[in-house]
């Protein structure tokens, strides 16, 4: 079962200002940095937020450490980088049924600055006054979710996501 819990932001602000970059550790397979991974390949990771305001919510992030998209990548990585958050994008709404799929850079160079995007389905029915930025808010609490949930959502995921990409392999071919 699913439940949302309170999230201590002041705490994790504090946490993220002193800590090494987290998707460099959860690349190098550091156990203190695990996230439940969805998909990986050369030059992209995907893995399940470990603070999901919604469920299925997915970081889509370069393997290498890049902080700035416009001096960091060159368009060939962008575009390859905006492929996979628009085949998680399908993705996720298929597994999820979803209204709409959020996608957002957020980090800085203060803290959290490996290049990533957040991408999250927003379900059906939520009422509009707690979508878009609601949604998405931290401080109105997180989703508590067990890890074997977690890993069953991030396999469904994978499962969606490698649907996609044999479907555009194959019109791609055509």
């Amino acid at each position: 079962m699913t439940t949302r819990v309170p999230f201590d932001l002041d705490r994790y602000l504090e946490g993220i200002k002193t800590r090494p970059c987290f998707i460099c550790g959860c690349v190098a397979n550091d156990p203190s940095f695990f996230h439940h991974r969805v998909y990986e390949d050369s030059e992209t990771i995907i893995f399940l937020s470990k603070y999901p305001t919604l469920q299925g919510y997915c970081l889509v992030c370069p393997r290498e450490h890049r902080e700035d998209l416009s001096k960091d990548l060159n368009k060939a990585e962008y575009l390859r980088l905006q492929e996979m958050v628009y085949l998680l994008s399908r993705a996720l709404k298929t597994a999820f049924n979803a209204e709409r799929i959020y996608v957002l850079s957020l980090g800085s160079q203060q803290a959290n600055s490996h290049l990533h995007f957040h991408v999250a389905p927003l379900p059906r029915g939520v009422p509009l006054e707690k979508q878009q930025y609601n949604a998405l808010m931290v401080e109105n609490g997180i989703l508590q979710i067990d890890e074997l949930e977690m890993a069953r959502l991030a396999e469904r995921i994978r499962i969606a996501l490698t649907a996609e990409m044999t479907d555009q392999q194959a019109s791609s071919s055509d």
